[in-house]
């Protein structure tokens, strides 16, 4: 999934979103800073929001079940994975990946984990620091197999 593909998914959520919510149209658009025709217009799927309005929905809306079920539970770390794609943040401790989490490998105390809704991927770490989230495995094998041999020397 890449950001367009992203925004696209996000924006389809947004009506049924504000229904979980029970919020007006009105007091959507207020919430998400944009005018009320420019809510309108996505939820008739006329419009996509754009990164920054999908940045503030998914941040504010983050414990929303449609959106949690919608992409494999908390979306934070999927945005971060398109938000840095060619960058490497340090990031916090997880939790371990113990719900929406597969593992894909597990080698000398790293994990190559993929998210089983949106099909993300990241490294873990042995107390489960996240090292690096990525949205291609082209990308994260590299990095898993330099770790492990690292380990090696």
């Amino acid at each position: 999934m890449d950001k367009n593909e992203l925004i696209a998914e996000v924006s389809r959520c947004l009506k049924t979103v504000r229904a979980e919510y029970d919020f007006s149209q009105t007091q959507m658009a207020s919430i998400l800073g944009i005018s009320k025709k420019s809510l309108v217009e996505t939820e008739k799927k006329r419009r996509n929001l754009t990164w920054p309005e999908c940045v503030a929905f998914v941040t504010l809306f983050s414990s929303s079940s449609i959106l949690q079920n919608s992409f494999g539970g908390e979306m934070s770390d999927m945005m971060k994975a398109i938000a840095f794609n060619d960058i490497q943040p340090i990031y916090p401790k997880t939790l371990g990946g113990k719900i929406w989490w597969k593992n894909i490998r597990e080698e000398k105390g790293y994990r190559l984990q993929q998210n089983i809704i949106s099909s993300h991927y990241r490294i873990l770490d042995s107390q489960d620091g996240r090292i690096i989230s990525s949205l291609h495995k082209s990308v994260i094998m590299p990095i898993f197999e330099n770790l492990i041999k690292e380990e090696d020397k």
